[in-house]
């Protein structure tokens, strides 16, 4: 399923207001905040004709120009607490909607993760959210002050003139026909725009990845156009956004001075005729004035609510992809806690509906403690077996039990606290060394970690290092070997005290003599455990109490080294091409 395969939506104004609910308070003491700026912002008309009065009849003018001062100091402060308290909300929404999304995307399927951009995702989570904020205090709130505030000013134009006030709603009426065509177009536009953005984003993530091959290949220039295309696309959409946006400001804002001379010139007439004095005049104009505000907020909160709606599409379409059930994360087991069994019973498996099966009817036992190693040939499903074990993935048909358990019935926080899983190429993540060993077990004492430390033969480098454990290992552990990397994989499986450990590929850039070592400390661990090991070298499994043959996504023989160097041809093939039948 892809992120564009999802199912049909609440529409974005609903969504919008789930993310907005809990701080609908400070919300709410913004909005009145505005209003009140808005009131106060609406007196100075009426006090304006006042003071022209006051002119005209030769009255003290004092009192007027102290409360206008007033209002201007009332409306300056109360503005800007209320577009504190608003930009504070905005932020809190931003941050919500960043943390719902992260930790929904963390408990992502790996179904779900294979068939998305990571680039992408990551653009949802930053880009995207980012627009909430915007869309919260300009669209959500704008809306309503601005539309109050708008309704407010035409209710006192209204209390001055009627006739001024029909003029000033014809011209306007005029926009907003034109208004309607622009506003569905900036939607469109905006979205393929926030799509764009993850577009790059994608591709920047993918040549990032893999960088180091990029440059060994000479493959800069064509992957710099790459990304220079993915930016020009983004590029593109954004500024057609923006010319739509910008062509709704302007009609706006041509509406309001066609609206200024008409009423001018009309209002002039009038005067002309003694119908309304110039003190009526005047603070029609000063609403005419101040009736161009609202209705740009207005209008910016229609254009920024259609950029907003297609950002809180995108993140609603990230969080309706599959994901594995939120539970509590469950304990480690506990030193003495038995070994685990393992069984597949006639599994079938395939990644994805459109493509053919890995797994054909597998079928295999491991009982409680020792070692069971699986070779074949590339392609043969065997870090599949794995992969299936720890629930990554769930199998189309048969069942998989673990303690004589299905796999389904176990909690997922629980069946994978029960397992160390070594992976084919032993990521480490960015930090320190110490949080990388820490990683599946942060309780582990300095105790445990330096007997794993030991066992590892980690030790050494910690000596070595300047700043020991913790020392930063860099971005995907680019400052420390292929083999150290592997045994910090190690270590790190080793510290959960699993009583199920899957090795795929473990030795795979390990030296002769790591190798060596290894092999002895999987044996020691697979005396207390139950270890499942994955290998292409055989020397490393060729002490395992069995050994599982596949092929073709299927099981063709279970034993041991020497049991199947005669008993099965493709094994006795793998054996004699890297020098072990003799070994039997």
């Amino acid at each position: 399923m892809t992120i564009a395969e999802t199912e049909t939506a609440p529409p974005p104004w609903r969504q919008l207001l789930g993310y907005v609910r809990p701080h609908r308070w400070s919300l709410i003491a913004g909005a009145l905040l505005s209003l009140v700026t808005g009131a106060t912002g609406l007196l100075l008309p009426l006090v304006a004709r006042g003071l022209i009065d006051d002119l005209a009849h030769e009255r003290a003018i004092t009192g007027a120009l102290l409360i206008m001062s007033a209002l201007i100091v009332t409306n300056a402060a109360v503005g800007a607490l209320g577009s504190y308290v608003l930009q504070r909300t905005a932020e809190s929404v931003v941050l919500g909607a960043r943390r719902a999304l992260s930790s929904y995307l963390l408990r992502l399927r790996i179904t779900a993760v294979d068939r998305s951009e990571p680039g992408d995702l990551m653009a949802r989570i930053t880009s995207d959210t980012t627009l909430l904020r915007q869309v919260t205090t300009q669209s959500l709130v704008g809306l309503g002050t601005g539309g109050l505030t708008l309704v407010a000013t035409v209710v006192m134009m209204g209390l001055v003139d009627a006739v001024l006030l029909g003029v000033t709603l014809a011209v306007i009426l005029c926009a907003g026909v034109v208004l309607g065509v622009i506003v569905p177009r900036i939607n469109k536009a905006s979205r393929q725009a926030q799509d764009a953005v993850g577009a790059m984003g994608a591709s920047l993530e993918r040549i990032l990845g893999a960088l180091r091959t990029v440059k060994a290949s000479g493959a800069e220039h064509r992957e710099e156009r790459t990304l220079h295309e993915a930016a020009k696309e983004s590029w593109r959409q954004s500024v057609r956004a923006a010319k739509w946006s910008a062509a709704a400001g302007n009609t706006a804002g041509l509406a309001m001075q066609t609206a200024f001379i008409t009423v001018l010139a009309v209002g002039g007439a009038r005067v002309a005729t003694g119908a309304i004095d110039v003190g009526t005049l005047v603070a029609f104009l000063l609403y005419v004035f101040y009736l161009m505000s609202p209705i740009q907020q207005v209008v910016g909160a229609v254009t920024q609510y259609q950029t907003g709606a297609a950002a809180l599409t995108r993140i609603q379409e990230a969080l309706r992809l599959p994901a594995e059930p939120v539970a509590a994360p469950a304990p480690l087991p506990s030193t003495g806690t038995p070994p685990a069994e393992l069984a597949f019973e006639d599994v079938r498996f395939r990644y994805a509906e459109d493509l053919p099966y890995v797994h054909h009817g597998v079928t295999f036992a491991v009982p409680a403690q020792g070692m069971t190693a699986f070779v074949g040939p590339s392609g043969a499903g065997k870090t599949t077996v794995f992969s299936l074990i720890e629930r990554f993935y769930d199998p189309d048909s048969g069942v998989i039990r673990l303690d004589g358990r299905d796999l389904s019935d176990w909690e997922l926080p629980r069946l994978r606290a029960a397992i160390g899983y070594v992976e084919q190429d032993a990521p480490v993540l960015s930090g320190s060394l110490r949080d990388n060993l820490l990683l599946g077990n942060p309780e582990a004492d300095d105790e445990a970690l330096t007997r794993v430390l030991k066992t590892t033969r980690l030790d050494g480098l910690v000596a070595r290092l300047p700043a020991g454990l913790d020392t930063l290992v860099g971005h995907r552990g680019t400052k420390l070997s292929g083999g150290e990397r592997q045994r910090v994989a190690i270590a790190r499986a080793l510290l959960r005290r699993p009583r199920l450990l899957l090795l795929d590929e473990a030795t795979s850039q390990l030296d002769a003599v790591n190798e060596a070592a290894l092999r002895d400390t999987v044996a020691d661990v697979a005396r207390t455990t139950t270890v499942l090991v994955v290998a292409h070298r055989l020397s490393t499994v060729t002490m395992a109490d069995r050994i599982v043959v596949m092929d073709a996504g299927r099981v063709r023989a279970v034993g041991t080294h020497r049991e199947l160097v005669t008993a099965d041809p493709l094994y006795a093939e793998l054996a004699a091409t890297q020098f072990l039948a003799a070994a039997d």
